[in-house]
């Protein structure tokens, strides 16, 4: 079945077209089409509080376009959210509201711990040690959401203001490590075992030029060594040798060290990526829905 989702992030807003199928125990998601705009609501918002009148114009016109492509695709079921930079914009409801009036699209503005809810549900990988902490890192824009459980079961999580876009602008609080490794204080007794699962186009994009071939796991000596080696290239040499659009090739080395972060606070050595981020989760959510909806009517 055809769904669509947009996400619009502090960086980029998304329209993804995907296909879900299986049954509720094997749901799988596969990627149709996925339409991406730089909008860098962010780079307002983190900065002088709200979007301006010029971002919100091509929010306006991306969501027009956005809205003639799903009238053509015709597809199963819809949803919009959207997630840091309009979770902080001061002006956010009223943009929002301009929306629903110029394209009849309706975008809720979720919680960080929802965003990091549907990313976590959604990345359910067949560790080996299960028994063990499973961290969850998305790297967004605006936010990092971070949740941990065990053996499938929710322990605590939390999302917090650091992204690619807050640290390209320094915009952000610079204690911020120190909470977040506050946070994970009352797991250093498993420090050096934790499963790490991480999401985001950077990780992914990083992960399928430095990593290897058909593995989803990605060394923290290859994540450290990327970091480096790109971190010395200009943003348009990062472009020219890698084939980075350019709102990725300036955002991936921020991304890059936020994970590495991350990755030394909890001593793990490997990071998975599933290549499964916000949008993908609320594909998977809305085939959820409908096999849950289908059980019913029987």
């Amino acid at each position: 079945m055809l769904y669509a989702v947009i996400d619009v992030g502090s960086n980029a807003a998304r329209l993804l077209f995907a296909n879900a199928y299986g049954d509720k125990d094997n749901i799988r998601v596969e990627k149709a089409t996925l339409i991406r705009i730089p909008l860098r609501l962010g780079k307002d918002v983190f900065h002088i509080g709200k979007i301006s009148k010029q971002k919100e114009e091509d929010f306006i016109k991306t969501m027009k376009a956005y809205k003639l492509l799903l009238e053509v695709y015709k597809t199963n079921g819809f949803k919009a959210v959207a997630t840091a930079a309009m979770r902080e914009a001061e002006n956010s409801d009223e943009i929002l509201k301009k929306i629903k009036e110029a394209t009849g699209i309706k975008i809720k503005v979720i919680s960080g711990a929802m965003e990091a809810s549907i990313i976590r549900n959604t990345n359910k990988i067949a560790f080996s040690n299960p028994e063990r902490l499973t961290v969850f890192v998305d790297v967004g824009g605006g936010s990092t959401e971070i949740s941990a459980e065990r053996n499938g079961e929710l322990i605590k999580l939390k999302s917090f203001k650091i992204g690619t876009i807050r640290m390209l602008t320094n915009e952000y609080d610079k204690y911020i490590w120190t909470s977040i490794a506050n946070w994970f204080k009352e797991f250093k007794d498993e420090f050096d075992s934790v499963n790490v699962v991480g999401s985001g186009g950077n990780i992914n994009k990083i992960n399928k030029i430095f990593g290897q071939a058909n593995s989803i796991f990605l060394n923290i000596n290859t994540l450290q060594n990327a970091h480096d080696h790109l971190n010395e290239l200009s943003i348009e040499e990062r472009m020219n040798e890698y084939g980075m659009r350019q709102d990725r090739a300036d955002v991936i080395v921020p991304a890059a060290k936020i994970y590495l972060t991350i990755m030394n606070i909890l001593k793990t050595k490997h990071i998975a990526v599933p290549k499964i981020g916000l949008a993908d989760g609320m594909v998977h959510q809305l085939y959820k829905e409908y096999l849950q909806n289908s059980q019913k009517t029987k």
